[in-house]
């Protein structure tokens, strides 16, 4: 692994999930592996999980760390090409990346898409600039698109938690009054395919109609428009918001009937409840359901540094 930007970098799911799940028994025994190396943490947004569970996976494997908030902590970055640089950006990418490139032997990007041009977005303009100027192995701390960290952490979180072989797992659209992106979805739906792909689990993607996220992270999923059809006698429920893909960054609905409560979970197979967090309780999940023996969320936050610490070995190793 050199990059890690999305699933096509994964060449084993099985084998990542399996080296989170040692780290979290071990999380010392491959200090040697970040020996005297630095990962440089660059964020474009907010970020909680992400930024912590990455900083400690890094320490767990001897690193050295470096964060920064791109725009607070330093000059605010051109990415286009061949502009004049007369507004409000200070610095351009080719520059700026190159010189991080230098300073550090990994960077983890995390850039959120604006919302605004879909086209732009899911050309994930920011993380293909740094990982051309940079010259170094990047990490995809969430983008426009994707966010493959936490997808492989509800992997990892799902593999611990299963009760049957081939547990059927949901992911639900919740109810929201600001538009929010589509990776988190988009990536639930990427890794999931695969996990359906070599007989892991049964996946379905239920959310109201004009919610429909891009054809090329669905694929054959199942999509059904009555939630309650799709949690019958499901495992996992996976709760997320997202905007609309065909009315791009619109809220259609805000339709409170699509929160997920206790009486929700009956439908399923004593299913677990999980979410990728922040979560705005009694707007998206009731307090009962994120209080109670099925959720999962806690837990599922926690697994996150174990997936960065499977992602970050397997690019150390690279690097010896």
């Amino acid at each position: 692994m050199t990059n890690f930007l999305s699933l096509a970098d994964v060449t084993d799911i099985d084998a990542l999930i399996q080296s989170g799940l040692t780290s979290k028994a071990n999380p010392f025994a491959d200090q040697h592996l970040g020996k005297n190396k630095t990962i440089g943490l660059i964020f474009f947004n907010s970020s909680l999980r992400t930024r912590l569970s990455t900083q400690k996976a890094a320490q767990n494997l001897g690193m050295n760390v470096m964060t920064m908030n791109v725009g607070q902590d330093s000059w605010g970055l051109e990415m286009e090409e061949g502009v004049l640089m007369n507004a409000d950006k200070a610095e351009h990418v080719r520059e700026a990346a190159a010189v991080m490139g230098r300073y550090c032997d990994i960077i983890g990007i995390r850039a959120f898409a604006e919302l605004t041009d879909r086209d732009k977005d899911y050309r994930e303009q920011v993380m293909h600039q740094f990982a051309k100027y940079a010259k170094v192995p990047i990490v995809n701390l969430e983008s426009a698109t994707r966010h493959p960290l936490q997808s492989l952490a509800d992997c990892i979180t799902i593999e611990e938690a299963k009760t049957v072989v081939k547990p059927k797992v949901v992911l639900t659209w919740l109810p929201h009054f600001k538009p929010l992106p589509q990776a988190v979805a988009n990536s639930f739906c990427e890794w999931m395919n695969a996990r359906v792909q070599s007989g892991n689990v049964e996946f379905v993607v239920t959310h109201p109609e004009g919610y429909e996220l891009a054809p090329e992270f669905v694929g054959n999923t199942p999509v059904i428009y009555n939630q309650d059809e799709a949690f019958e006698g499901a495992d996992f429920i996976y709760g997320k918001n997202w905007s609309s893909y065909t009315h791009y960054g619109q809220v259609l609905t805000q339709d409170p009937s699509w929160a997920v409560t206790m009486n929700d979970l009956r439908l399923t197979n004593n299913g677990k409840f999980m979410h990728c967090l922040p979560v705005r309780r009694n707007l998206k999940v009731a307090d009962e359901v994120l209080d109670s023996s099925h959720s999962l969320v806690i837990e599922q936050a926690a697994n996150r540094e174990w997936s960065a610490q499977a992602v970050l070995k397997e690019i150390l190793r690279n690097l010896i």
